[in-house]
């Protein structure tokens, strides 16, 4: 469908500016056709892209739940007398909280990225902007 957009506004781009809003024989702009000839392709695309966000979404959502439950089980445990974890002062586990929180923020990022694209409606107009990209 991107292929077919970009070949749709490069024809665009080299007609006379008349001829872009100018109505065929049945009432249409070139736009509109363009639309109505592709709306099962259009159809085919949303489907594909929603499959495609949920299943990523999944993976996402056991990834944050994965990361989550390990930020709260301290590796090594919790000293007794203070109530600080047993190796706050290892390198190791200072990379391991801060890989932890990345991870954490990515996952839930991505899981709001991913509800984004379930929510919205697929337009043309939107995949016109994805195909400049």
């Amino acid at each position: 469908m991107q292929r077919e957009l970009v070949w749709f506004e490069e024809v665009e781009k080299i007609v006379q500016p008349p001829f872009i809003d100018m109505k065929n024989n049945q009432d249409k702009t070139p736009r509109e056709l363009f639309t109505s000839e592709h709306k099962d392709l259009l159809r085919k695309g949303e489907s594909w892209m929603k499959d495609t966000a949920n299943s990523c979404m999944l993976v996402s959502t056991i990834i944050a739940t994965v990361v989550f439950s390990a930020a709260f089980s301290i590796p090594g445990g919790i000293s007794d007398n203070k109530g600080t974890p047993n190796f706050v002062k290892d390198t190791a586990f200072l990379i391991f909280t801060i890989s932890d929180g990345v991870a954490l923020f990515s996952s839930s990022t991505a899981i709001l990225m991913f509800l984004y694209i379930l929510t919205s409606r697929c337009l043309v107009r939107f995949l016109a902007v994805s195909s400049l990209v």
